[in-house]
């Protein structure tokens, strides 16, 4: 702990969530090591209702909020009368929330002040709300810092947003070489968001990312939940040029060094107790995350795979995905395959059984896998997977893209062979335990920036 005291006046920092996908998540764990970090600052945790009753229900007693936070509310943006249902396409959900912001925000910040008693020093803020905490905090006159959870190669593309829409005209194939760090970046990689093109009206989503790029070096401080160590030379420096302060405070949802593994007999799942009976490195974890389902053609194709190869495998799939499965595929893969709702990703993970991870290339699983030197087989689905899946690819070397994108018998049977059996996946299987101990290395420095951090805040 290396917060220190300021005047006093206790410190009263607001948080202003984006209130999708895993972001709450992520930024409440980095808030947790904070509040412990710096006892003494009150930390505001502005959310909208639906996204805290989520976020609240997935703490555990082991991982309690600290006294020092609270929760305060924010509107969602969903019109009246209630039961408004959204399409299917979860950027309606956002367009509504961004609609709404940032009075939304505002309110929420007066009201932790009026039940405080305490004005804000300071704000952090999710970098997709960069715009909207630059304009409160300029009101307030008091710092703001951001804080971006995915790879900074994935900042990068948004910080360079207009001048990627100026020259990345033409081939999907085209290298995006004239960004430094992203010279392995295809067009076609970067997110849908910074590729506008000139028949489409730019959504408040897409407008918001554009403008994060602009307002980031105006902030105080730009925090990044990722590790120095792991970025290109080209990236650091392009990237510290930029912004007025960078804090690389680490994996922000990992504990490292990991703890040991609990008794398997521990885990209501079964995965544990399964992965025992497993040799070492030979099965294949399977999970796409939450926010994307397979088409239902690569999920048969997928099953189809598993099912042929024989290779032994874990996955985790929903019930209603489960329900979609060829006709008899538990069946026949019960002696070297275990299909369940949800598993202990992070400990299934570090189990020694686990010899490649079939993702959706999403940051917080990506970083999972590294802390545990597990190669990767890729299948991205939207926003920054792709770049993610580009890195593990060619930047790092440490998995493999489905070919084509698309999953198939053919396919997903070829990279679970090259990964698992080829001398290519033997290399990338070392590059990854290489990675893995670059990680635990950085944990010192990341430790040191996170104090800076909370320095900072208690400071402001």
């Amino acid at each position: 702990m290396s917060a220190t005291k300021g005047s006093e006046e206790q410190k009263h920092v607001a948080f202003l969530a984006f209130p999708f996908g895993s972001h709450p998540l992520t930024r409440l764990s980095l808030l947790r090591k904070l509040a412990r970090a710096a006892p003494n600052v009150r930390f505001s945790f502005l959310n909208t209702a639906k996204s805290t009753r989520s976020l609240l229900s997935k703490s555990t007693a082991d991982d309690d909020v600290p006294h020092n936070i609270k929760f305060f509310q924010v509107a969602d943006g969903v019109p009246e009368p209630e039961g408004h249902v959204h399409a299917k396409n979860p950027v309606e959900a956002i367009n509504l929330f961004l609609k709404a912001t940032p009075d939304n925000l505002r309110k929420g910040i007066d009201m932790a002040v009026a039940e405080t008693g305490q004005r804000i020093t300071c704000l952090l803020c999710d970098a997709f709300l960069s715009t909207s905490a630059m304009e409160i905090a300029e009101d307030m006159n008091v710092p703001w810092i951001p804080i971006w959870s995915s790879l900074p190669w994935c900042l990068s593309a948004h910080v360079y947003t207009d001048i990627i829409r100026e020259r990345c005209v033409g081939s999907e194939t085209t290298t995006v070489d004239f960004i430094p760090g992203l010279s392995t970046m295809r067009v076609a990689d970067l997110p849908e968001e910074v590729l506008l093109r000139e028949d489409e009206e730019e959504s408040l989503f897409s407008r918001a990312l554009s403008q994060m790029g602009s307002a980031l070096p105006r902030a105080t401080a730009v925090v990044m939940g990722f590790f120095e160590e792991l970025n290109s030379p080209p990236l650091n420096h392009d990237l510290k040029s930029k912004f007025q302060n960078v804090f690389n405070v680490g994996f922000l949802t990992l504990s490292l060094p990991a703890p040991p593994l609990p008794p398997s007999s521990s885990d209501l799942t079964g995965c544990l107790s399964w992965l025992d009976g497993k040799k070492s490195g030979s099965v294949a974890y399977v999970g796409f995350g939450t926010m994307a389902s397979l088409p239902h053609e690569e999920l048969i194709a997928a099953a189809e795979a598993l099912q042929t190869s024989g290779v032994p495998f874990l996955w985790s799939l929903n019930e209603n995905s489960k329900e979609l499965l060829p006709r008899g595929f538990l069946e026949k893969t019960k002696t070297h395959g275990k299909v369940v709702p949800w598993t202990p990703q992070t400990q299934v993970l570090a189990h020694a059984s686990i010899g490649v991870f079939v993702t959706h290339s999403g940051a917080n699983s990506v970083y999972e896998s590294i802390a545990n030197g597990v190669p990767l087989i890729c299948r991205p689905f939207f926003g920054d997977q792709h770049m993610i899946g580009r890195i593990i690819e060619e930047e790092w070397g440490i998995g493999v893209g489905v070919e084509g994108g698309v999953i198939t018998k053919d396919r997903l049977v070829k990279s679970l062979e090259l990964v698992l059996g080829d001398e290519q996946g033997k290399v990338m299987r070392e590059k990854a335990e290489a990675l893995k101990e670059v990680v635990l290395k950085g944990v010192d420095s990341a430790k040191k920036d996170l104090n800076s951090l909370a320095d900072l805040i208690s400071a402001s």
